[in-house]
């Protein structure tokens, strides 16, 4: 029985190799099955011609986040016609498998992790056995859900299937935007958060566990893909990467007693509480050039309801240690969490304008599945067809509108990007070929112009 893992292709402006995928599909392949991805993103297949690359596949798996819902609907139904075996998998499947199912007709859901639920459905249809029962899988039937237990060493779980999903082979459209040096792979080294951040759909997705690879384990897969593929950049996308540290203090004197060569950085961000100067010098000899930091708000009573479990001081603290210590820093932020106002705006951006920060991502909130927010507000858009995740506002904080929202991150990115030291580092950075997905990026987040959001389809503070 042949094994399909596909993405379809969605508006993004970022194009990486899908980790998620490629562990899935080197279980099945370790298991004895025939699999391999077809990744519809990298390759701009829209949904009939990737529909046709699967043409000698019996199960189809799908990896789907929410923001590409409608494709992932479009594409199940275009393989249900081909007479496929059609599997969601992902963060939206895991947080909502019935919903999942019943939005796009496929036969079956994956909750939580992938590898073994996915390889014991295929081994269950190849043998003509039943479905149920197997844990982590949802099908169309109603029946009893047992839970798949997460991998208790996540040693045992074979790095990701690197030969179908190359590094050398992506775009220059990566996490981070600019970056160092190309190719670029992107590597976790744990699975998981213990935090409970409202705005975040990890709590659900991870039970608030966090579970860490072998220091060795992480710098083998480093070392493989340097040599075999020719990366020159390694892209840490863990959420809690310097949580342990002993765990990152592994991988860094690792990667120096083997004197491995090659640049690192941590785009997905590390916690402010989470770093001391010993740990970023040891990360910054053994190849780290840049980290980035969830901010989220530079006004503390925001950050407290939403349960960020942090403060403005130790944040202004941790980026300095990370400027002293000669890493770029990035903030990421989100306007238009509850209790947002003009004030609590422009304390965000006077906050961020003061600290010695190179980059910052100001995104608008949006109401993930599986998070705190999603269970007090909702999400009126849930079939996702009419708005950009991070981009158009879906909830608008009592006292605001769409319209000042999309104003105020547009004049935020303006004033923190256009001054002297910030565009020019960016400048020096940005390679030739990456021009189209610089104004790509421009385009999405309105820096310079502001679009329309759909006023009915965005939710009203309730609380």
């Amino acid at each position: 029985m042949k094994s399909a893992i596909v993405r379809p292709l969605y508006h993004t402006h970022l194009v990486t190799p899908p980790l998620g995928m490629g562990y899935v599909c080197a279980w099945l392949q370790q298991t004895g099955f025939e699999a391999h991805i077809t990744d519809g993103l990298k390759e701009r297949l829209d949904n009939a011609h990737l529909a046709d690359r699967c043409s000698d596949a019996d199960v189809v798996g799908i990896f789907c986040m929410s923001d590409y819902l409608p494709e992932t609907a479009d594409l199940t139904r275009r393989l249900k016609a081909a007479g496929k075996t059609v599997v969601i998998g992902g963060p939206h499947a895991s947080v909502l498998p019935e919903k999942t199912i019943q939005q796009t007709g496929a036969d079956y859901a994956v909750v939580g992790e992938g590898e073994r639920t996915m390889a014991d459905l295929v081994s269950a249809l190849s043998r003509g056995a039943t479905t149920a029962g197997i844990p982590g899988l949802r099908g169309r039937e109603p029946q009893n859900f047992t839970p798949r237990p997460f991998f208790e060493n996540l040693d045992d779980v074979p790095f990701p299937a690197w030969r179908e999903i190359d590094p050398r082979t992506y775009p220059m459209a990566p996490h981070g935007g600019v970056v160092r040096a190309f190719p670029v792979a992107p590597v976790t080294s744990s699975r998981g958060c213990p935090f409970a951040c409202h705005f975040c759909a990890s709590p659900t997705i991870w039970h608030r566990r966090i579970r860490f690879r072998s220091p060795g384990s992480v710098v083998d897969e480093i070392e493989m893909l340097v040599r075999d593929y020719g990366v020159r950049e390694i892209h840490f996308e863990d959420d809690n990467l310097t949580l342990k540290e002993t765990h990152i203090a592994g991988i860094c004197e690792e990667i120096l007693r083997r004197g491995i060569k090659v640049h690192w950085a941590a785009p997905n961000g590390i916690r402010v509480d989470a770093v001391t100067p010993a740990m970023l010098g040891l990360m910054k000899r053994s190849g780290c050039y840049a980290v980035a930091f969830g901010i989220e708000s530079g006004s503390q009573e925001i950050l407290d309801r939403i349960e960020k479990r942090t403060d403005l001081t130790k944040m202004r603290a941790a980026i300095t240690m990370a400027h002293d210590a000669g890493l770029i820093t990035q903030a990421f932020l989100i306007f238009g969490l509850p209790g947002e106002t003009e004030e609590t705006i422009r304390q965000t951006t006077e906050f961020v304008l003061s600290l010695p920060l190179d980059k910052a991502q100001i995104l608008l909130l949006d109401i993930l599945p599986g998070s705190e927010l999603w269970n007090r507000y909702g999400r009126p858009d849930t079939d996702y067809a009419h708005t950009r995740s991070y981009q158009e506002p879906v909830y608008v904080p009592e006292g605001l509108s769409a319209a000042q929202l999309m104003r105020a991150r547009s004049t935020a990115f303006r004033r923190f990007h256009l001054r002297p030291r910030q565009f020019f580092m960016l400048l020096r950075m940005i390679k030739p070929g990456q021009l189209r997905f610089v104004l790509r990026r421009i385009s999405d987040f309105g820096i310079f112009s502001v679009r329309r959001a759909p006023r009915e389809r965005i939710a009203a503070d309730r609380s």
